[in-house]
């Protein structure tokens, strides 16, 4: 049985404690960041060796790849991508044109991703940028309106799915209205319940079949005066699970992060507590990674059957021929 979290890995191969680690702990998934990928041989190689350790061959392997400035694989290899907002602005254009290039988009990322033997991808970003917010969401997120965010945020994800990739609806239930990065401090949103459920929540309402969402490490005080999201059981049971509807594999963000307080072990104990499915830790540290480990339960069975369907239901085919699409597209907003 693997254990209800997702780990990192330090360099671009498996030393051999994380190989002794891997095959000890059994995580569910791993997270590559730029630090791992080098080219495309080399990280066929890494994410080969991780399912040999866990002996899984459909193991998650995940990454964020979401374009602009928020990219892992990087040219020469592989293909540079503008930021989401770019699509947000050909549907305000075209509608027609736009949807398509959500679809185009999310396409070329899976049939990027599939031969590295990367399987999940963690977008869409559905989060819905206020103003005043800081800008750590920015230029990631599609639009300032929902129902932009809803369209193309559906039409990434099929896409991703037609060449054989999981989406990850992320940060549920909302970080566009942060005041400060999640990674350096814990921001805190005293937006009201009416104004979070009209705007901030619905994205994910509407994507809320899709197989992973991601938690906001962000203190909601209209539900919860003091735990940020990712380790409140109030906002997992009465937003996440309960207004917004999301009842299919809820991970972390990384625990890593400073806006969460404590050690590792409380932390990955708060995060089940509240209701995750999974912890998420992303830097590769081993003292971190085992204290995550230790606290981290068994994965349930019909968890992993949730995903093994999910990724059984994805599309195999390649789509390389759309990157032409996807620059016309985009030649069209100069």
């Amino acid at each position: 049985m693997p254990r209800a979290f997702i780990t990192g890995c330090m360099g671009q191969e498996l030393s051999r404690s994380e190989i002794a680690f891997f095959r000890e702990s059994r995580p569910f998934g791993l997270i590559l960041f730029e630090r791992n990928c080098a080219s495309p041989e080399q990280v066929r190689r890494l994410t080969d060796a991780f399912r040999g350790c866990v002996g899984r061959e459909d193991a998650p392997v995940l990454i964020d790849q979401e374009g602009g400035r928020v990219i892992r694989l990087k040219p020469p290899y592989w293909r540079q991508y503008a930021p989401a907002a770019q699509i947000g602005r050909l549907f305000e254009r075209d509608h027609e044109k736009g949807l398509e290039l959500a679809g185009v988009f999310g396409r070329l990322l899976a049939a990027e991703l599939r031969p590295l033997g990367v399987n999940v991808n963690c977008v869409p970003l559905l989060d819905v940028p206020a103003a005043g917010a800081h800008d750590i969401i920015g230029a990631r997120a599609f639009s300032e309106h929902v129902e932009i965010i809803i369209s193309l945020g559906k039409a990434l994800a099929e896409g991703l799915m037609q060449a054989g990739c999981l989406p990850v609806i992320k940060h549920i239930p909302g970080h566009g209205r942060a005041g400060c990065d999640s990674h350096e401090d814990l921001p805190v949103v005293n937006a009201s319940a009416a104004e979070l459920e009209a705007s901030d929540f619905a994205p994910f309402a509407a994507l809320k079949n899709c197989i992973f969402a991601m938690t906001a490490h962000v203190v909601y005080l209209a539900y919860d005066k003091q735990n940020p999201a990712t380790v409140s059981r109030t906002v997992i049971e009465k937003v996440i699970r309960g207004k917004i509807g999301f009842g299919n594999l809820l991970m972390s963000d990384d625990l890593s992060m400073k806006a969460l307080k404590g050690s590792l072990a409380s932390r990955s104990r708060a995060v089940f507590a509240a209701g995750c499915d999974l912890a998420l830790h992303c830097n590769g540290e081993m003292g971190e990674m085992l204290e995550v480990a230790q606290n981290s339960p068994e994965l349930g069975e019909s968890a992993q059957n949730m995903y093994a369907g999910a990724l059984k239901a994805c599309g195999k085919a390649s789509f390389d021929e759309d990157y032409g699409r996807y620059q016309a597209l985009l030649g069209e907003l100069k």
